[in-house]
């Protein structure tokens, strides 16, 4: 496999687009959008440069690896040649299962066909595409360049073949792939979201303030980022998806999304990514400031 096609060029797009194109392999990014992907183009930039500047990379490898990406906003041109296409699209059920209908009719007979899915089942992504055997889950984890771990999720009609090819090209990219079955969240997320859920719910029901729940997490338990803190990392909208498929899959209680998730998310308060969420952040600021109405 020399010939990526990555689907979706925000955060995750760019960061999986980047870490192929560092190890030498031909990337096509694709996106709706021409403004996202120059400013995806611009992000990665950016990114390989913080590498040389911390000499994890060389000039050589910075320059080789920005040469081996192109864009494009067409699918069908986009993916024809690939062989493997990655999916990081938004975590939406109905768009992924158009997305992977679509390139199953677009991209080569033998391409395998990989998504980035946090949580949405394999099983049921593959089923809309005639090649189930050749479609499997290849979950990075954010910042894409930095984490080491890849999920690699088998569907029900997975092959082992193309399980053994995505768990080998994970290696290849330097990452620690670990395979796993396709139930609802997988294994990173049916663990870390109902901890988030249940720090949210501590805050909710007045057990301690956010930096506190953090502090606790962060001193106690070793964490590197406390919960919350994370959530608004992870983004909240997708927190709340995320809880939604472990409370529909599994029809367990223990997964219900906590009523303040709910409406920080229907506020528009999703962390990060709007400058809001259980912290403010301000461009340029790395200080940690907790929001207003927490205070």
């Amino acid at each position: 496999m020399k010939q990526i096609a990555v689907i979706g060029s925000g955060t995750m797009g760019n960061g999986i687009a980047h870490v192929f194109a560092q190890y030498g392999y031909t990337v096509n990014l694709i996106d709706i959008s021409e403004d996202a992907l120059k400013k995806a183009i611009t992000t990665i930039g950016k990114n390989l440069e913080r590498q040389v500047s911390k000499q994890l990379i060389t000039e050589e490898t910075r320059s080789k690896a920005l040469s081996n990406i192109t864009t494009q906003t067409d699918l069908k041109t986009g993916v024809g040649k690939a062989d493997l296409i990655v999916e990081a699209a938004t975590e939406n059920e109905d768009l992924k299962l158009k997305i992977f209908s679509d390139l199953d009719a677009f991209s080569k007979p033998e391409a395998i066909l990989a998504s980035n899915t946090s949580s949405i089942s394999i099983t049921k992504i593959a089923a809309a595409t005639k090649r189930p055997d050749k479609v499997i889950g290849m979950h990075f984890m954010n910042p894409v360049p930095v984490m080491k771990l890849v999920e690699v999720i088998r569907g029900y009609n997975t092959s082992d073949e193309v399980t053994a090819a995505i768990m080998n090209l994970s290696r290849l990219l330097e990452k620690v792939p670990v395979e796993v079955n396709d139930y609802p969240g997988f294994v990173a997320n049916r663990i870390l979201m109902p901890m988030i859920n249940e720090a949210i719910y501590s805050l909710h029901e007045g057990v301690a303030g956010v930096q506190e729940i953090d502090t606790v997490m962060k001193l106690g338990m070793a964490h590197p980022m406390g919960p919350l803190q994370l959530a608004d990392f992870i983004g909240l909208d997708v927190c709340l998806s995320i809880l939604n498929v472990l409370y529909n899959g599994f029809g367990n209680t223990k997964y219900a999304p906590c009523p303040l998730l709910v409406n920080m998310v229907q506020a528009g308060h999703k962390g990060v990514k709007t400058g809001s969420g259980f912290y403010q952040y301000t461009a340029g600021s790395k200080e940690l400031v907790v929001a207003e109405r927490f205070r």
